[in-house]
């Protein structure tokens, strides 16, 4: 399939969603051989998440890092997930109401490129396999580069591009064409999971991606590849204000 242009992305993308809530976290179990929640940690300790620290989940989708975000505060802190698919979102809420952390964790429907939270309100942003998703990534980033606060880290978790021979091509069609197929079986949804192909093939590298955070305003970017680069983090730090 060919992606959407991105003046129709967002409503594509939005309906996509919408549309595979119900089968969304099993078939991102299934897919990443039941490896997604020790991506999830470590992404929360490259944003340098701690106790007490108030954090925005951008595009949190079903929950499931903020969840791991509230739980690596304790009982301490707040973490506000924001995603504009409101089933997806209805899937976060029940898990949400059945964790212990209920009480810190509050979920909100919004656009990521329109952020609805005044400048320097948050301490630390994560967004996992979120920003391939958005019409204007450059946008995006310069939204949560504005809610964060100086001295902030801001992560993205996301699909990458491996470099290593053989590895890759093995990788890629693996993803061209069993996770459709696993998709059309499972979720009754292949488009979804054909667009899920088509959109990490478009999407920036893991070194453009690092490139992208340093353009949009973000200090000691880096990116750490998780599975062989099939995965990777890629992070930035707003700087601190000089006193």
């Amino acid at each position: 399939m060919s992606l959407p242009a991105n003046d129709q992305k967002e409503h594509y993308v939005h309906e996509m969603f919408n549309g595979i809530a119900h089968r969304y976290d099993f078939m991102n179990k299934l897919m990443s051989f039941g490896l997604d929640q020790s991506w999830r940690r470590y992404a929360i300790r490259r944003a340098h998440i701690s106790a007490g620290m108030h954090v925005l989940d951008a595009c949190c989708g079903t929950a499931d890092l903020t969840l791991e975000i509230a739980k690596s505060m304790g009982q301490t802190g707040q973490v506000t997930g924001l995603d504009f698919s409101e089933q997806m979102l209805a899937v976060g809420q029940q898990k949400v109401q059945k964790s212990e952390h209920r009480t810190q964790i509050h979920l909100l429907q919004g656009n990521v490129m329109e952020l609805p939270f005044a400048d320097h309100t948050f301490d630390a942003i994560t967004v996992g396999w979120g920003l391939r998703n958005v019409p204007d990534m450059d946008k995006t980033l310069q939204e949560m580069f504005r809610v964060l606060k100086p001295g902030g880290w801001a992560v993205s978790l996301d699909m990458a591009k491996p470099t290593l021979p053989v590895f890759k091509q093995v990788y890629w069609l693996y993803f061209n064409w069993l996770v459709p197929l696993l998709g059309k079986i499972t979720a009754k949804r292949k488009s979804a999971y054909q667009y899920l192909h088509d959109s990490a093939r478009a999407f920036d590298s893991q070194q453009q991606l690092t490139q992208r955070f340093a353009k949009n305003g973000f200090t000691h970017t880096n990116f750490h590849n998780l599975m062989g680069g099939v995965v990777a983090v890629v992070e930035g730090q707003k700087a601190k204000q000089n006193r």
